[in-house]
């Protein structure tokens, strides 16, 4: 690839697939299945009993694909099978989705079940589709790339969103009956849009094949790669800084981005507002997060990150006063700004650490780091909140998380290559 063009059609292609699973992570995650299962699958049951449902089967999927994550990175790896698992797992995802267009009221256990398999579905398709970053595009460009797949993924997010929002508020306009058909179809479109912008990857981005066979037994043979995984990973200094910074700070970012909703219904603002803040910060995400790599690019991912993860820490003491929407509309936008940038930079610093004959493996292991930091998140946030009934406290509980991550990456040195 000549090294004056970063935009091939591989670079973008790939890019794309942010675009078809945020659709998933914004709409479902985040807006659609919370309200659907309080108000409609679980109707009559008491919001606590939907909090309850919500998080458990939010910690099921994330286990299992903590567990299991390092394991598909390795059989991947040892066939070159990373698009097809991608593809599975994509596939699995958008069908589960789709299927939950299709459950009745009061189905809770059929809903929760079908969104455990659609997360799954998501959360396991990410680990492949993070480790073909090194086969469409060089080192010195992870940064920028990396970053243009959140930009992209926010703006196609947030532009289903918006229609979805559109077709609840006026459902006769896209000629359905009322509210409830909306959330059907809405549904099923997020497995829709998933699929279709899932196929250019399929067709367009190349895939580094390994010499290496599968193993007759793939599950034992998974498991003592995943051991030998652990000891090689702890041979790497750089890598073990940095997975432990990551573990602390990306726990924060999650807990913002998940409980945002929450705790501004705690502070007594109208669903409205929240959910169109939510959609504002998506918007601002798209731009932002594309400067954001640009800037990372010219000088330095690292010096990003640390930008990213002050803005949270101010953001959070901005927080613990706020007491008006307007600020809370003010402080998503402050966020969006920076939550892709501190996703993106840190998967293409990562991607500079590790060694390039095993990614699928090596982002096994990121992923589940990932996923364990979806753990540590919102357990501070629930002990703050069982500490003190002022939601307030969650925010205070975050700002160790950011401080402390942000230390241990000043320890992390980056390749010569690269920036410091």
């Amino acid at each position: 690839m000549p090294k004056s063009r970063i935009l091939t059609r591989k670079v973008i292609t790939w890019a794309l697939y942010d675009w078809a699973n945020s659709a998933f992570a914004l709409s479902v995650l985040a807006v659609l299945f919370p309200l659907v299962l309080g108000n409609y699958w679980g109707s009559g049951d008491g919001g606590s009993a939907a909090t309850i449902r919500l998080g458990w089967i939010t910690f099921s999927a994330s286990l299992i694909v903590f567990l299991a994550a390092p394991i598909f990175g390795t059989i991947a790896d040892a066939g070159g099978y990373r698009k097809r698992f991608l593809l599975i797992f994509a596939v699995t995802g958008a069908a589960a989705t789709t299927g939950l267009g299709f459950v009745g009221q009061g189905d809770w256990p059929l809903a929760l079940g079908l969104y455990l398999i659609a997360s799954v579905g998501f959360y396991s398709s990410i680990v492949f589709y993070d480790s073909l970053l090194i086969d469409v595009t060089e080192p010195r460009n992870y940064s920028f790339v990396s970053t243009l797949g959140f930009s992209i993924g926010y703006l196609g997010g947030a532009a289903l969103l918006a229609l979805h929002l559109w077709m609840l508020k006026s459902p006769q306009t896209f000629g359905l009956e009322n509210a409830t058909e909306a959330f059907s179809y809405a549904f099923i479109s997020v497995g829709v849009w998933w699929i279709v912008f899932l196929l250019p990857l399929w067709f367009f981005v190349p895939e580094s094949h390994s010499s290496s066979e599968v193993s007759s037994h793939p599950i034992r043979a998974a498991y003592e790669e995943l051991r030998s995984t652990v000891l090689k990973i702890s041979q790497y200094r750089n890598v073990m800084i940095f997975l432990s910074a990551y573990w602390l700070y990306i726990g924060g970012v999650f807990a913002v981005i998940f409980m945002a909703v929450n705790y501004g219904q705690r502070l007594g603002f109208e669903d409205s507002d929240l959910v169109l803040a939510l959609l504002i910060a998506n918007f601002v995400g798209f731009p932002a997060t594309l400067v954001y790599g640009a800037a990372a690019h010219r000088w330095g991912a690292k010096k990003g990150l640390y930008v990213a993860l002050l803005t949270y820490v101010g953001a959070c003491l901005w927080g613990i006063q706020m007491s008006d929407v307007k600020e809370f509309y003010i402080m998503s936008v402050v966020i969006g700004m920076v939550q892709g940038g501190v996703q993106g930079l840190s998967r293409s610093v990562y991607a500079t650490l590790i060694p390039p004959e095993q990614p699928g493996e090596f982002f096994g292991f990121y992923s589940m780091t990932r996923k364990f930091a979806h753990v540590i998140g919102p357990a501070m946030v629930a002990i703050a909140a069982m500490l003190s009934d002022d939601p307030k406290w969650v925010l205070l509980a975050l700002i160790p998380m950011f401080l402390a991550g942000a230390f241990l990456l000043a320890l992390v040195r980056m390749p010569a290559a690269n920036d410091n």
